[in-house]
């Protein structure tokens, strides 16, 4: 049973099992927890609780990270997704210009783009770092560079746009 549950929050509640992107899928869960807290609690907390689950997901990723890799005898196995949904979770919690729509979709668009195409540092994160640490902090650098992206991209659409 305790392997059940953990197998469960490895893989996002089942969707990093996806025969097809599991790790987009697994993604998904994180914008479901930033719809989630848009939609259902007041505007003043949604930083200090988007805050508060990337550091809940974070734990589990840590805690879980060596059973994953011994379940499914690899390191950094496709279906354990918790990296994926903690970095996610970065984007909305540095970028909030805009529409929510318009976050969650860019967000993790660019975010999903940027951390299967791992743009320096984040390879070297993710090719000499094997270890939780280095699984999650490849996912943190591509989330960083996905923000970086619509900051850089709402400057000139308020610009030149004049919205």
């Amino acid at each position: 049973m305790i392997n059940k549950i953990k197998l469960i929050i490895c893989t996002a509640g089942g969707l990093g099992l996806s025969p097809y992107f599991p790790g987009s899928c697994g993604a998904l869960l994180g914008v479901a927890i930033h719809l989630s807290i848009a939609y259902l609690i007041m505007p003043q907390y949604h930083t200090l609780l988007l805050i508060a689950a990337f550091v809940v997901v974070s734990l589990a990723h840590f805690l879980l990270n060596d059973w994953a890799e011994a379940y499914w005898q690899e390191h950094d196995s496709k279906h354990f997704v918790l990296d994926e949904v903690a970095g996610y979770l970065i984007v909305p919690i540095f970028f909030n210009k805009g529409q929510l729509w318009q976050i969650a979709l860019w967000g993790f668009l660019l975010f999903r783009i940027l951390d299967i195409i791992k743009i320096p540092p984040a390879r070297q994160v993710d090719q000499q770092m094997k270890n939780a640490c280095g699984v999650l902090l490849d996912d943190v650098i591509s989330a960083f560079y996905a923000i970086a992206i619509m900051y850089i991209g709402y400057y000139f659409w308020r610009r030149y746009c004049g919205i």
